[in-house]
């Protein structure tokens, strides 16, 4: 059932006021499943399809032209990356929503018809993994999804509806419907996974956007996708991730993978992709972490930030710089405080 914009929020209005009427509108177990059950009655519009890309003999991308969620683009803010096989189809993140999903599966039916065997999760982001519920849906249950298992930990846990909750507020509701589909399945550094001739290597070195951030190399293409370890023009969220971790989970990837292709989560690749995000994480981390060894408080730390030339140089093309910058900061000087004491 797909309702308006208006409607859908005509009507949680008016179930939340009976219920608050009611005076039973709390987190019992009731309403938790009422609304559970709501969420599978209603279901937002669909999402416009956008053409993959060819990147490599084997892996194709649809990209995502936006890197924050909005009610027009319907949470669409992900790529999605499938690796056509043999034996089937594997995806790498399978997108914010089940909408989103659906559109992928539209996507890669254009390519193949060989069917989805499994799905690979980077890190516990909702906007990368919700679209688990679209798969499913097609392809079984059973379905293996594939996660670090911090990852799956914390998409079993306070993540996975957390993320849910936020992509339906970020969108205004076009992501209602989807549920969150946990993965069945772990994997961690080293791990290999051979699929009807073509092979998967994980990485994974330490805390970097989250603490268990998965980079998917697809072995002999020269193509590694990276998740949110590294954005196109974007500096990654650091709330539950780190700068220097970043900084050095990067250098390690480079050093063992040696790809050519470095597919982010977020934007195109490009040729510099991680050579950019390094440069940036250091200027900022460095000059702040340099800040409290001098004794310098927070604006002291932005003035260093903001006159380094890995960081000024790169600010008018960096999507939300103006917005998130002092944020970003804020995040470094913390974590030098910690590293300095």
């Amino acid at each position: 059932m797909h309702l308006s914009k208006m409607s859908r929020r005509r009507f949680l209005q008016l179930g939340a006021g009976s219920l608050a009427g009611a005076g039973v509108f709390a987190a019992t177990p009731q309403i938790t499943a009422f609304a559970s059950d709501l969420n599978d009655f209603l279901k937002g519009p669909p999402v416009p399809d956008i053409a993959p890309i060819q990147m490599t003999e084997h892996v194709w991308m649809i990209y995502s032209e936006d890197v924050f969620p909005t009610p027009e683009n319907k949470g669409m803010m992900c790529n999605i990356t499938f690796v056509v096989t043999d034996e089937g189809v594997v995806v790498l993140d399978s997108g914010g929503s089940l909408q989103i999903g659906e559109m992928a599966i539209r996507m890669i039916r254009t390519v193949t018809d060989k069917p989805v065997i499994s799905i690979f999760v980077s890190h516990y982001h909702g906007d990368h993994w919700l679209g688990n519920h679209a798969f499913v849906n097609e392809f079984g249950a059973d379905l293996p999804i594939y996660a670090h298992p911090h990852t799956k930990q914390e998409i079993e846990g306070v993540q996975g509806d957390l993320w849910r909750s936020l992509m339906e507020r970020w969108t205004e509701g076009a992501t209602i419907g989807t549920r969150v589909i946990a993965p069945n399945r772990e994997m961690t550094h080293g791990d290999e996974f051979r699929f009807g001739g073509v092979t998967l290597r994980m990485h994974h070195y330490g805390v970097a956007h989250t603490p268990s951030d998965i980079s998917v190399e697809v072995v002999g293409e020269g193509l590694t996708y990276v998740g949110d370890v590294a954005m196109e023009r974007r500096i990654a969220n650091m709330d539950d991730g780190s700068f220097q971790g970043s900084i050095d989970y990067i250098d390690r990837l480079k050093a063992a993978a040696g790809s050519e292709i470095w597919i982010p989560g977020h934007g195109r690749p490009t040729d510099d992709l991680l050579q950019w995000n390094q440069e940036m994480f250091a200027g900022i981390y460095e000059n702040c972490l340099a800040a409290v060894e001098n004794m310098e408080d927070m604006e002291g730390a932005r003035e260093r930030v903001m006159a380094d030339p890995r960081v000024a140089d790169k600010a008018d093309e960096t999507r939300g710089f103006d917005a998130n910058i002092g944020r970003y900061i804020s995040l470094a000087y913390l974590e030098a405080e910690m590293a300095a004491f």
